[in-house]
């Protein structure tokens, strides 16, 4: 039984398709150089005592407890889901769990922790050999399947899997970019994002736009974006709907066009920054999730030099990631976010996988 385990997790931006991976539809994302970090150390009892450093909150699980179907905490259905896969904790450790990444800022520092979660725990406890989409598969099962989540896949693949990649929700297949990209300033506002309650909303919005047009065009395929009118199928929609139709075919093109641009063997940021734009305005205008501070400081960073900016994570608050490809203007674009009493602001750059250390 290991003594010791490092278990590292990174955050996530996601670059093109918010609000498109619960519908089926591709999501291009990067991780970032801001990590969760489980610290864990055998304390040979029956008990998890974990020490929540950023929060200042103390939690104990005993191994022997029963976790029922009702339970909420992900940490505890995490074991409860791994033992389905033979994977039982049979000893105890104190854990230490910190945050680089701010929490409840749209950076997806819960979905980081449940891959950190169970990397360490499939490493101390199981013999199954640990991949990167074997992590996803029960990080996505755990966080959305077991706790009845609204959100897509996006956050625990993007994570499990590390760098930059395209997802193809509905099959799961990956390209990964190894692009350098440039610097990602992240400005976090005042207010957390609204995750379940604005994703319900926005989910059940664009999923009954897209079946409505379904169910009045023969043959319609959302998939098929070389050759959806969107325009045409608008008239079949009541007018508190087609924001959502709109929004759904619009930013599915936007994340095609910028999938080529990856491709290329040459980025070309100007025209990655274009496309980024273009999706934060069906974020702003068609699902309206920004908010005055987000709308604030996404102006303060084009007015300091920003090329590409938009809103990240589900929205109703949460954090902007905008473009630099200068050191200079990433700096006072950071220094403008913070004067306008942002949070935080920092620049990001392109991340890693989940590591694990263990002695």
């Amino acid at each position: 039984m290991l003594n010791k385990i490092i278990s590292k997790a990174p955050g996530r931006v996601c670059l093109f398709g918010d609000h498109q991976d619960y519908l089926g539809l591709p999501i291009i994302a990067t991780t970032i150089d801001k990590e969760i970090t489980i610290e864990a150390k055998k304390n040979n009892t029956e008990e998890f005592k974990i020490f929540k450093k950023d929060l200042n909150i103390y939690d104990s699980i005993n191994l022997n407890q029963n976790i029922g179907s009702d339970e909420k905490d992900f940490l505890r259905i995490a074991l409860r889901v791994l033992k389905k896969y033979n994977c039982i904790p049979n000893v105890g450790y104190d854990i230490e769990i910190k945050s680089e990444i701010p929490i409840n800022s749209g950076l997806s520092s819960s979905s980081a922790l449940i891959v950190a979660w169970v990397n360490f725990l499939l490493t101390s406890f199981s013999d199954i050999s640990i991949s990167s989409e074997l992590l996803a598969e029960l990080s996505y099962e755990i966080e959305v399947l077991e706790m009845s989540g609204s959100g897509g896949k996006m956050d625990q693949y993007t994570i499990a899997n590390g760098k930059t990649i395209f997802l193809d929700t509905r099959t799961n297949e990956i390209d990964s970019f190894d692009h350098n990209l440039c610097d990602m300033i992240i400005g976090v506002s005042n207010k957390p994002k609204d995750t379940q309650g604005l994703l319900k909303k926005l989910k059940e919005n664009a999923q009954k736009s897209i079946e409505t047009v379904k169910d009045k065009v023969t043959n319609f395929n959302l998939y098929d974006e070389e050759n959806i009118n969107m325009y045409l199928h608008l008239d079949l929609l009541e007018d508190y709907l087609k924001p959502y139709f709109k929004a759904a075919v619009g930013n599915y093109k936007i994340t095609m066009d910028a999938k080529k641009e990856f491709l290329n063997s040459n980025l070309n940021i100007k025209k990655i920054s274009e496309l980024m734009n273009s999706h934060h305005n069906y974020l702003k205008n068609n699902l309206k999730i920004t908010t005055p501070e987000i709308d604030k400081m996404i102006d303060v960073s084009f007015e300091n030099g920003a090329i590409g900016s938009k809103i990240v994570g589900s929205g109703g608050g949460g954090s902007i990631v905008s473009l630099s490809t200068n050191s200079n203007t990433s700096n006072k674009i950071v220094s403008a976010l913070k004067r306008v009493g942002v949070k935080d602001a920092f620049i990001a750059r392109k991340g890693n996988g989940p590591t694990i250390y263990y002695e």
